[in-house]
């Protein structure tokens, strides 16, 4: 074991952003008395294939410099073997697009972890797993699918490099495309089925996607749940109207919403759809999610 930590770095993340930024942050990081090493990426996966060795070599502590894929990838790289190897701790300088997880604790970013890191603050948080036809996948952030997912595919596929206003052109081009699918499902192995038409469903830990959607108001990373949210069929000019509540959390105060806690949630589908996790757009046959409770110290 050892007490540094391992930085990795996505360079790419926040078109770019992160490439350019990293060294600075990195030196406040070690100006605070923190020992580091640092690992950069150059393609997809590489930050789960850094994490896991790291973390086969003894190393628990973590940094993830970049959004909401770098942490994503990370996790994924720390599980399933910290779940028997020892609990480890990661941290955030949010320097991408999302940085979802951590805005649940603060809106300062950066300098809030610096000073948690200088501090030494640390706090327990779930994780949730995601078993599919192929295997497991671990986030921190949310699950979404239909509709958001359907927007983020059309988004990597044809308007990738346009910014926020590619995700806009995706919302619209999706919206004259709008379909109410069943995900069959059912919560806490209830027995009861949900086989209804919906917009979207929604599994979430924390609050915030994409950096500024609050789309599971009431998630709680902490709590040992995982928050269900359900939105029921609406036409084209409510949806246009129900989008900017997305931003504030009202949209689940709505009839056609409905939300719950849960620790775990099975799928019946009846073959791969897109599923947006974490940010990440991929094509899954969902099988269920359940909670890992406490599995992560988290450095806010």
């Amino acid at each position: 074991m050892t007490d540094r930590f391992l930085a990795i770095v996505n360079p790419a993340a926040g078109g770019g952003k992160c490439g350019r930024l990293a060294l600075i942050a990195l030196d406040r990081v070690r100006s605070a008395g923190i020992e580091i090493d640092v690992a950069t990426t150059n393609r997809t996966g590489q930050a789960t294939e850094l994490a896991r060795a790291a973390y086969a070599q003894g190393i628990r502590q973590f940094l993830a410099i970049g959004g909401d894929g770098t942490a994503y990838e990370i996790v994924n790289g720390l599980f399933p073997e910290a779940l028997s190897g020892g609990r480890p701790v990661l941290g955030f300088l949010p320097l991408g697009t999302g940085n979802s997880f951590l805005k649940d604790f603060t809106s300062k970013g950066v300098e809030h972890t610096i000073a948690a890191l200088k501090n030494g603050n640390r706090r327990a948080c779930d994780v949730i797993r995601l078993r599919h036809s192929e295997g497991d996948l671990y986030y921190l952030n949310l699950v979404s699918l239909g509709f958001p997912a359907d927007v983020g595919e059309l988004v990597n596929r044809r308007f990738k490099g346009w910014g926020e206003l590619g995700y806009i052109a995706g919302v619209f081009v999706r919206l004259a495309r709008l379909e109410h699918r069943s995900f069959p499902h059912r919560l806490n192995e209830s027995g009861e089925w949900d086989r209804r038409p919906a917009l979207f469903l929604s599994f979430s830990n924390s609050k915030f996607t994409g950096g500024k959607m609050m789309i599971a108001p009431k998630a709680d990373p902490t709590d040992k749940q995982i928050e269900y949210v359900r939105w029921g069929p609406i036409n084209r000019l409510g949806l246009v109207k129900m989008l900017p509540r997305l931003f504030t959390g009202t949209h689940i105060d709505d009839a056609r919403a409905s939300r719950a806690p849960a620790h775990r949630i099975d799928l019946q589908l009846d073959g791969p759809t897109n599923v947006m996790i974490d940010g990440e757009i991929l094509r899954l046959e969902c099988q269920s999610i359940e909670i890992l409770p406490a599995a992560l110290d988290a450095i806010v």
